[in-house]
């Protein structure tokens, strides 16, 4: 199961409390203060691991609790500090502060690592406190309390071309044929429900990441359909591949609408490099293909593709004009 999004509660350990003690040597009958310091608290971690793809685990637990400092000892005997906890996150994940919703840290690349809390401070003990005037404090410093908050985990998977259309328009058949991906592929709409990574292996060892999104609807950017689960993950890639099925009975209304949702949507994506390419061409004849890349699209003057999954025509073409763009 794909799960891109999740709400977890994370809270520091609290730092030990600083110890108040003096000396009990033999022959020293009126030692001096030697309470020892609280230990610091653990921090919660996020860390950034290609080995996952998914926040399904985040479903299951919801809580992240580090571990508190130890209280100080007596004989100036330190209090050991409380634990890390890691936790490990696809490559991609945004971590959100809930309360401001804005983006406080972007774990983009494997191993990266984000304190989202530090753990609190340990306290002093009364060692600390001793001064000419006042040789026996009896007095330490609690330790601080570890700061807690609610934070909201989301996955944008990062690829080099996003593939977009609506419903049917043979994107998963597309990701199929030219990687080693195995969507979820039928007649009817909304086959594939989550997102799919392929990828693509191209000439002289060369790679291409592209990502399988769920099909737009209009009005995807307010949730219809599967709205944001679609458009949240194409913000990273590099390249947009606008897909259209070739027996649509209105291509500048159906370029328009998909143009219309990405806009609408974010302003990145509007500055996206954009391909167009006609799906499904083993369903025309070759003297209706030619009519179908002459035709003008208002407001696109980038190259016009061609292909059908089902027969591998133009692929390889449309395979080295995404390479080039990439390249560019």
């Amino acid at each position: 199961m794909f799960i891109d999004y999740a709400k977890v509660f994370i809270k520091a350990g609290d730092g030990g409390n600083g110890a108040v003690a003096f000396r009990r040597e033999k022959y020293v009958p009126k030692g001096g203060p030697a309470g020892g310091n609280g230990g610091n608290g653990g921090s919660v971690i996020f860390k950034a691991d290609r080995n996952l793809t998914t926040l399904l685990d985040f479903q299951y637990k919801r809580k992240y609790l580090a571990e508190d400092g130890d209280p100080g000892g007596s004989s100036l005997k330190d209090g050991k500090s409380g634990k890390d906890i890691v936790i490990r996150v696809p490559i991609g994940t945004i971590i959100k502060d809930e309360d401001a919703d804005e983006i406080i840290f972007d774990l983009d690349a494997d191993g990266k690592e984000f304190v989202a809390v530090k753990g609190g401070k340990g306290g002093r003990g009364n060692s600390n406190f001793a001064t000419p005037t006042q040789q026996t404090p009896r007095y330490a410093e609690d330790g601080r309390p570890g700061p807690e908050k609610f934070v909201v985990l989301e996955l944008k998977l990062i690829a080099d071309v996003g593939l977009v259309g609506f419903p049917n328009a043979g994107k998963s058949s597309l990701i199929s044929v030219i990687s080693d991906a195995k969507p979820k592929i039928a007649d009817y709409p909304f086959t594939t429900l989550e997102p799919n990574l392929g990828i693509v292996r191209y000439k002289d060892f060369k790679s291409i990441t592209v990502a399988d999104i769920p099909g737009i609807i209009e009005g995807a950017h307010l949730g219809k359909g599967l709205g944001l689960k679609f458009l949240r993950h194409i913000e990273r890639t590099k390249i947009l591949l606008l897909m259209i099925d070739i027996t649509s009975e209105d291509y500048a209304k159906d370029y328009k609408t998909l143009l219309a949702e990405l806009n609408q949507y974010s302003k990145v994506l509007s500055k996206k490099k954009k391909i167009l390419a006609f799906t499904k061409a083993d369903l025309l004849e070759p003297s209706e293909m030619k009519k179908v890349t002459k035709r003008k699209i208002r407001g696109y003057d980038g190259p016009v593709l061609i292909f059908s999954s089902a027969t591998r025509f133009g692929l390889p073409e449309l395979l080295d004009e995404l390479w080039q763009q990439l390249k560019d």
